[in-house]
């Protein structure tokens, strides 16, 4: 069972981050608060979720939260900081957004950077622990999985709408096969050692 609060004396808001191991696309980062009686009895780590089930509480959190926000962080500023550099930004982006701002954040994981004084706390695993790091984990990788979509349609040889990136053998072949796009995260090891790759 997932608990709503970490604390009842600070306005909590929970973020996380979609996309961090992929080969190409943006990482995606959403920030959530939650309303003090919010319950759901499917809210989960977006993980452990059917597609279909992040679609229907994408539509229930837009609607219900007191606040949410989302950010892509791009290939470009992905190579040039770093992965891990990206989605702390990512959140920050997000937490940027949230009206009204957070007195706590809730980050899921155990890396991130202070944020404009606002005191945090690293929960491993966090998304299968608190709601709103949960509703955070399921509005980033809705609206990643989006983005992976419609660049699809621009690129249908590499199966982004199936592997919204993430380096499956197919996704490897047609690197090996077709080369890297703009997309691609040029930073990233794209193919094992063995196979060539075309550039």
């Amino acid at each position: 069972m997932l608990q709503l609060n970490y604390q009842d004396k600070y306005l909590e808001c929970g973020t996380d981050e979609a996309g961090l191991g992929c080969l190409a696309g943006p990482v995606t980062a959403a920030a959530v608060i939650l309303p003090k009686e919010f319950k759901n009895d499917i809210l989960n780590d977006s993980k452990l979720l059917t597609s279909k089930k992040r679609e229907v509480l994408e539509v229930i959190l837009k609607e219900t939260s007191v606040s949410f926000g989302i950010s892509h962080i791009f290939m470009e500023t992905i190579d040039e900081i770093n992965i891990l550099n990206a989605s702390i930004s990512a959140m920050h982006c997000s937490i940027e957004q949230l009206n009204p701002h957070p007195e706590m954040i809730l980050v899921d994981g155990n890396r991130f950077k202070p944020y404009k004084k606002i005191i945090h706390e690293c929960i491993i695993k966090g998304d299968s622990k608190f709601l709103s790091i949960a509703a955070a984990s399921v509005l980033a990788k809705t609206a990643r999985d989006a983005f992976m979509k419609k660049i699809d349609k621009e690129f249908p040889m590499y199966g982004w709408a199936q592997n919204k990136g993430y380096p499956t053998k197919a996704h490897r072949k047609a690197i090996q096969t077709y080369g890297i796009t703009k997309y691609h995260r040029k930073s990233f090891k794209l193919l094992p050692d063995q196979l060539g790759l075309k550039l």
